[in-house]
C-alpha cells in the first residue's frame, strides 16, 4: 500500500503542474467513517471517426488521508479533446487541501491550487484560500454542507497577456444523497465574487451520479456548468460539459 501511495503522489506531482478553470473539489471528497488512506483513479477515452476524427481523453487521480480530526486531499486532473484537426479542450490542474475539525459542526479548511487551460486563454491560475466549513445536516442517506472561504488568486492570461492579482470569496453548498449502498448523487454549487467588485463573479454547478458496479469499480456520469461574468479575452461566459467514465477505487 505504501508503494502504491508513493506512485500516486509522484504521478500527481509530475502529471499536473497546471489545470482547468473552476474545479469542484467538493465532489472529490471521499465520504468515509474510517481513518487512513483512501483514493481512486478514473479515466475515460473515446475515438470517433466519420466525417472527421474526434479524440477525447480524461484522467483523474485523487488521494485522501483521514485521521480523527484531520483530512488531507490531493487531486489531479487532465482533459484533452481534439476534433477537426484542432484542440477543443486541453487543461490540467492539481489541488492540495487540508481540513481540521474544530467541533461537530465546524471544520477549518486551507487549500492551494495550480491551474492551466489553453482553450480558455488561462496560462496560469494559482489559488490560496482558507475559511470555515459547516455541517448543516448529516444522516446515513443524506449529507448537506456549506462553506464560506476567502482566497487569493494570481492569474496570467495568454493573449493578450494580462496579470491579475485578486481576492475572491469562495462560497459553496453541497448535497449528497445515497439512496442505496451502490448509488450516490452529489450536487454542488459554488459562488465566487471579487470582494472589491461583486459584479465580477463566477458560478459553478456540478451534478454527479455514481453507480458502484463492483467493490473496486464504479460508473460515473457528471454535468458541469460554469458562468464567468468576466472571462479571459476571447472566451465565452458559459461553459458546460457532460462526462461519462469509470473509477477504480482502492
Amino acid at each position: 500500500m505504501k508503494q502504491l501511495v508513493i506512485v500516486i503522489i509522484f504521478f500527481m506531482l509530475t502529471f499536473v503542474s497546471n489545470g482547468q478553470l473552476i474545479v469542484n473539489i467538493e465532489n472529490s471528497r471521499i465520504q468515509s467513517d474510517t481513518t487512513g488512506w483512501k483514493g481512486d483513479v478514473g479515466t475515460s477515452f473515446s475515438l470517433t471517426h466519420n466525417v472527421q476524427q474526434i479524440i477525447n481523453f480524461n484522467a483523474t487521480v485523487h488521494l485522501q488521508y483521514k485521521s480523527a480530526k484531520d483530512l488531507y486531499l490531493l487531486l489531479a486532473n487532465f482533459n484533452y479533446l481534439r476534433g477537426n484537426h484542432q484542440e477543443l479542450s486541453n487543461n490540467m490542474f492539481y489541488h492540495l487541501r487540508y481540513n481540521r475539525q474544530l467541533s461537530k459542526i465546524v471544520r477549518w479548511e486551507a487549500f492551494t491550487q495550480w491551474q492551466q487551460n489553453n482553450i480558455t486563454n488561462i496560462d496560469l491560475r494559482s489559488l490560496f484560500g482558507t475559511g470555515p466549513r459547516f455541517k448543516v445536516h448529516e444522516s446515513a442517506k443524506f449529507k448537506w454542507f456549506a462553506a464560506s472561504l476567502a482566497m487569493y488568486e494570481h492569474e496570467v492570461d495568454k493573449n493578450p497577456r494580462e496579470v491579475h492579482n485578486d481576492i475572491r470569496s469562495d462560497n459553496y453548498v453541497t448535497f449528497t444523497s445515497t439512496p442505496s449502498p451502490t448509488v450516490s448523487i452529489t450536487s454542488t454549487t459554488f459562488y465566487q465574487p471579487l470582494f472589491s467588485r461583486f459584479s465580477d463573479y463566477r458560478i459553478l454547478n456540478q451534478i454527479s451520479f455514481t453507480l458502484k458496479a463492483t467493490k473496486h469499480f464504479a460508473i460515473t456520469t457528471s454535468w458541469d456548468f460554469s458562468y464567468d461574468s468576466h472571462p479571459a479575452f476571447g472566451t465565452p461566459n458559459v461553459n458546460y460539459v457532460i462526462t461519462n467514465g469509470f473509477n477504480y477505487i482502492f
